[in-house]
């Protein structure tokens, strides 16, 4: 057997012949089917020049090409179509120290852009309009603008916001405001759910920026530093998406397709090792946040009046020589100050109890203590606290009362 590329193993006359034969009778047949083509289509005939076709369009001069605008809807499109004119960029304006050299070196105090996030409007009444946002995004702010859809800017008040829940509304005059929000509904939401997050991130220069995703989780708890400190204060509950939010969409609407506000857009975990984690508060825990801000200037909720440390945070020897708890005793909140008058002091609580439980459930840390008084009571509530104190266990029947009222 040979390979394919191998010569021939002899040499024959006869056979040189036949391929010369058939050599010329294929450049005959190659002539003849050339004149039959020139001879049957028009415009190549021998003698005639040879001309290009062009495809030409309706309307349009032969000879030219053409673009044809093809408009394309989507359930994404239309959600933005009815969402975007809603969504608002808001510069944090502080005051600097400035020094003018025209005023014989006086120094003067200036607002200055320091920060910018993005906000929602939801509400549009009686000649004023309301925007929903983030805490952080307007906190130390001497004066706040808004940025409108179409780039107009209009001074807004701070209405009252909320460091617990990231929340803060704003009040500005709504003669121009075109647009107002829907909300919707969080707690009926899918995983895997198409969401849409619309902002202004790295600035009002992209702002009405529009990525889209899904909802990654519905129930996430996220720690979170609120003072700086180093350690966790609370456990956000938030919306988990994979729609990407960058710094500037803080404030901004997270909606689903139907063009409803379903999440206030708020973090996301920025670390080399992780992508596409962001979150955003639900709506459904947003709106009595909202509605406590907008019409009390804060959020109200219930107070025992105490202030508190973590008893993991507290040396072996002061658990034994202050606290005096018994050995067994390892999770708990400390009671570290008792405000006068508060429903802690009527109660009979004292620096130095040791809360390992409220209404029966144990509580380990100051998050679960809080997320219990926040979560689940309601200011004229009762609240039985159990506590160590000096090695004994003791039982407290807190009324709570406004935290505004301490």
């Amino acid at each position: 057997m040979g390979y394919y590329n191998d010569p021939p193993s002899r040499s024959n006359k006869r056979g040189r012949g036949s391929t010369f034969l058939a050599a010329v009778a294929g450049v005959l047949v190659g002539a003849l089917m050339v004149w039959l083509l020139f001879t049957s289509v028009p415009g190549l005939a021998p003698g005639n020049d040879i001309n290009t076709a062009t495809e030409t369009v309706a309307g349009e001069t032969e000879g030219t090409t053409s673009s044809n605008s093809v408009n394309i809807t989507t359930d994404l499109t239309e959600a933005v179509e009815i969402a975007a004119g809603a969504v608002v960029g808001i510069t944090n304006l502080q005051e600097s120290s400035n020094f003018w050299n025209g005023n014989q070196g006086q120094t003067q105090q200036q607002e200055q852009a320091v920060g910018t996030g993005s906000g929602v409007i939801y509400k549009n009444e009686g000649g004023r309009a309301f925007v929903v946002t983030n805490h952080h995004v307007v906190d130390g702010a001497n004066a706040l603008e808004v940025t409108l859809a179409d780039g107009s800017k209009i001074e807004a008040e701070l209405v009252g916001s909320d460091i617990w829940t990231d929340l803060a509304v704003l009040e500005m005059d709504g003669a121009t405001v075109q647009k107002t929000v829907e909300f919707g509904d969080s707690d009926a939401l899918k995983q895997g759910e198409t969401v849409i997050a619309i902002g202004s991130p790295l600035g009002l220069e992209f702002s009405g920026s529009v990525t889209a995703g899904v909802v990654s989780g519905t129930d996430r708890a996220v720690p979170v530093d609120l003072n700086g400190d180093g350690q966790e204060d609370w456990q956000a509950e938030v919306l988990q998406t994979d729609a990407a939010i960058n710094p500037g969409n803080s404030g901004g609407a997270l909606i689903n397709l139907a063009g409803q506000l379903i999440g206030i857009n708020s973090m996301k975990i920025a670390t080399d090792a992780v992508e596409g984690i962001g979150f955003s508060i639900p709506i459904n825990s947003a709106m009595p946040v909202i509605q406590s801000l907008e019409t009390k200037g804060e959020m109200v909720r219930p107070a025992m009046g105490v202030t508190l440390v973590d008893l993991v945070q507290v040396p072996q020897r002061e658990r034994q020589q202050t606290l005096n708890l018994p050995a067994d005793v390892k999770t708990g909140v400390v009671v570290d100050t008792v405000v006068d008058g508060s429903a802690a002091a009527k109660a009979g609580m004292e620096r130095y109890d040791v809360i390992v439980e409220m209404d029966g459930q144990p509580v380990g840390d100051i998050i679960e203590l809080r997320k219990h008084l926040y979560n689940e009571k309601q200011i004229g509530d009762t609240m039985t606290v159990t506590a160590f104190r000096d090695g004994e266990e003791m039982t407290f029947e807190l009324e709570l009362v406004d935290n505004s009222e301490i």
